[in-house]
């Protein structure tokens, strides 16, 4: 079953909850109604540098990366998130693909401290899983909003502390985008949907790395 399959049929299997179904239409549907696409970086633009931790407590900056080759750099909402559990799975089993392209693979998520182990670890990731700090780049990026009413309560419900995990009480989550930066950092291609049941394919990832322009 590929990516998407998978998520459309966790979507199906959580949807039968009518709770959850309001908070996921309420959130999809105003962001879409709010004109919330235009906010995010659009290709061809020059993504923000970043220094950030990893999971080992070690800074990683984007130029560093961008002087090894091309950087996906793939938002997930965290650990907590069912669909970015997923998503995380396919990104393992195509980061081989990704690496014999040259490129790396960095994983971006508001969450902090053990959560972020937390999400290396279940997935035996080998690419960074970095912590973005009060969502900076996120926001810098356009991916970020403020978690709505419904969704808030439903989140509340089930356990799932913001404050904790993120460090701060402004309840904020990146819409899990995907962005494929060149060797100059400029954004070649993106995957952004405000339906976050739905990621950029791995088959869509290693398609646009492939048609990026090779080096020299």
């Amino acid at each position: 079953m590929d990516l998407q399959a998978r998520l459309d049929a966790e979507r199906a299997r959580r949807l039968e909850n009518e709770t959850v179904r309001a908070a996921y239409e309420e959130t999809v549907t105003t962001l879409r109604r709010n004109g919330f696409l235009p906010s995010v970086l659009a290709e061809e633009t020059l993504f923000p540098d970043f220094v950030l931790p990893n999971t080992e407590g070690r800074l990683v900056s984007l130029s560093s990366l961008l002087a090894r080759g091309p950087v996906i750099v793939q938002f997930f909402r965290g650990e907590w998130c069912p669909y970015c559990r997923i998503m995380l799975d396919a990104l393992v089993e195509a980061l081989p693909e990704i690496e014999a392209l040259g490129a790396s693979l960095i994983a971006l998520t508001p969450d902090t401290g053990p959560w972020v182990q937390e999400a290396k670890t279940t997935h035996g990731a080998r690419f960074d899983v970095l912590s973005d700090v009060d969502c900076g780049v996120g926001l810098a990026a356009g991916v970020v909003f403020r978690v709505l009413p419904l969704y808030l309560a439903r989140l509340q419900a089930v356990g799932i502390d913001f404050p904790d995990r993120h460090g701060n009480d402004a309840w904020f989550l990146p819409m899990p985008a995907l962005f494929l930066l060149d060797r100059d950092g400029r954004i070649a291609w993106r995957f952004a949907d405000p339906d976050f049941t739905r990621r950029a394919t791995p088959e869509q990832i290693l398609a646009a790395l492939r048609a990026l322009d090779p080096p020299g």
